[in-house]
């Protein structure tokens, strides 16, 4: 599954920001107002946060997502919970790797995706990555090891 979305990942990035040309237009109308392309590179992590020195977060972020992914990988070997759990971990080990892909080669994430709805103008744009790795570490809370506690 980690292989699967990781591929998605950088797959929808390169079509959207070279094949589709986002990185030079900005912005495409899909299904306005309810999917846009709006590119975005993100120095920080969620909506921007710590972006102040581009150099020294980009590296502490690329290890601390190693870090997870680490965690996550030791977590699953020791640990293993059900299906469900298992592809929830491949979901966030995707996710995680597809961003940590984007420090490295752009120095930054390419974000593009952008919903609105109902009035609410959403200034932020996200990734196929950011999806997964949200489904990922929800699916962990919720399918935990099938251990029972003692």
């Amino acid at each position: 599954m980690a292989l699967v979305i990781f591929l998605l990942d950088q797959v929808t990035k390169y079509l959207v920001v070279h094949v589709m040309g986002l990185g030079n237009k900005l912005a495409i109308e899909v299904l306005p107002p309810f999917l846009n392309f709006r590119m975005a590179w993100n120095y920080g992590v969620n909506f921007g946060l710590f972006s102040g020195d581009a150099a020294a977060t980009r590296w502490i972020l690329i290890s601390v997502a190693m870090g997870i992914v680490l965690f996550v990988v030791v977590w699953m070997r020791r640990d293993p919970p059900g299906v469900m759990g298992l592809i929830s971990a491949g979901f966030l080990i995707g996710g995680a790797l597809g961003n940590v892909i984007d420090r490295l080669v752009y120095g930054a994430v390419a974000d593009f995706l952008n919903m609105s709805c109902c009035g609410i103008d959403n200034p932020y744009a996200f990734n196929v990555a950011d999806i997964a790795i949200f489904i990922g570490a929800f699916g962990l809370i919720l399918f935990p090891s099938r251990k029972k506690a003692p």
